[in-house]
């Protein structure tokens, strides 16, 4: 007998993550549940044909229904939440309830590290629960925790990822490859790094560069927020520096600074004649049609570098990890370094490797493990130390 796989939501990571358990998962079936039923069925259907099988099960479910969440969570072995980050403290509640494995895409520090408070129910429960996996937060720290495993004392640790379409059109230079909410997220408030062993508060859009990064040639980096979840906490008092920077192609820092100068990311209402407007959601509603593109060919990349001791002398190493849009299955970069990463938790949950409790990515599964898994899939993954 197989497991039984749960993913909540139906969007695009996680119609990547039913797919990677279904392949790679000893999967039984592979539960997917959305609130819109065209959705799940598309979903189903599309993955169904990929993988020559009917493992893939399609379930209407709104999470917001508690009783409905506890009746499906019950069904599965671990389970993704692939859905936004408001929903995922109260699923974590009920996956610990139901006694489900569970992990999310997260999206919110602050909600991770209320879920996370949860680990003493989630023990009792014999259940782990693991959130902010995905690309970044995810894979990014699960690359910077396997750079610093070739080092005897890592100190500094700086990570650079980005999602971006393989040939860039003015004016814009990106395409949206997950929720818009997501993205504007991303650049709104305060990331948090470590600085002299401490964690300090870095205002998005802060410590602009260039860098080289092969094959792309020069790109922008920036400070954006929560790129690396609870990963300061973790290791505060053990390393001297942790930072995480975005990469976009020359022009969009300019561009996306600007907006938020102006207050467009902002939550708050403001007064448009007789009506109130949040300028987020009239940003997005402007935004979205011209960077959104269904068919887009992406890449994405992740590049960690870390600096420290090893064997008595100062040495180097450096991580990186660049991937393209899938022509065989029609996945995006971003869907496979984004629903694999969470799906390779998942599997991990299922088979009992993850320990009881609720643990950050950083130290629910070690590095090694996860780019093991990685390379299974495909993805290249390239280590170079010096010294």
């Amino acid at each position: 007998m197989g497991y039984t796989y749960l993913v909540l939501g139906a969007g695009r990571q996680g119609t990547a993550s039913a797919y990677d358990l279904a392949r790679n998962g000893d999967a039984e079936q592979v539960l997917i549940a959305d609130r819109v039923p065209e959705l799940v069925e598309e979903a189903a259907e599309r993955l169904n044909a990929l993988l020559g099988s009917e493992r893939i099960v399609p379930r209407v479910v709104d999470v917001g229904d508690r009783d409905a969440l506890l009746d499906i969570l019950r069904e599965a072995d671990a389970a993704i939440s692939a859905v936004p980050y408001i929903f995922n403290l109260e699923i974590t509640r009920a996956a610990i309830e139901s006694g489900t494995n569970l992990n999310d895409l997260g999206g919110n520090t602050g909600i991770v590290r209320k879920q996370l408070e949860l680990t003493g129910e989630a023990e009792k429960a014999e259940v782990s629960v693991v959130p902010d996996c995905g690309m970044g937060p995810g894979m990014n720290i699960s690359l910077a925790v396997y750079a610093m495993s070739f080092l005897d004392e890592p100190r500094d640790v700086f990570i650079w990822d980005g999602g971006l379409p393989q040939k860039p059109e003015p004016p814009w230079n990106y395409r949206l490859t997950f929720n818009i909410g997501g993205l504007t997220n991303e650049y709104y408030g305060n990331a948090y790094f470590l600085r002299d062993g401490k964690v300090t508060e870095v205002p998005c859009f802060e410590g602009y560069q260039l860098l080289d990064v092969p094959p792309l040639g020069k790109l922008e980096t920036f400070v954006t927020s929560g790129g690396l979840s609870t990963a300061p906490w973790t290791f505060e008092g053990k390393l001297r520096t942790l930072e995480n920077r975005t990469l976009r192609y020359p022009g969009h820092h300019a561009q996306f600074k600007a907006f938020s100068d102006l207050g467009l990311l902002s939550l708050e209402p403001v007064r448009v004649g007789d009506i109130e407007v949040i300028p987020r959601d009239l940003f997005h509603a402007l935004l979205e049609p011209k960077i959104y593109d269904p068919d887009v060919r992406d890449v994405g990349v992740i590049m960690v570098r870390v600096f420290g001791r090893k064997d008595g002398g100062e040495a180097e190493v450096t991580v990186k990890l660049v991937d393209y849009y899938d022509e065989e299955t029609g996945f995006t970069a971003m869907q496979r370094l984004t629903g694999w990463h969470a799906s390779i938790i998942s599997i991990l949950q299922a088979k009992g490797i993850v320990m009881p409790g609720a643990h950050p990515v950083e130290i629910a599964v070690p590095g090694e493990l996860v780019v093991k898994e990685a390379r299974k899939r495909g993805f290249y993954i390239s280590v170079k130390v010096k010294g």
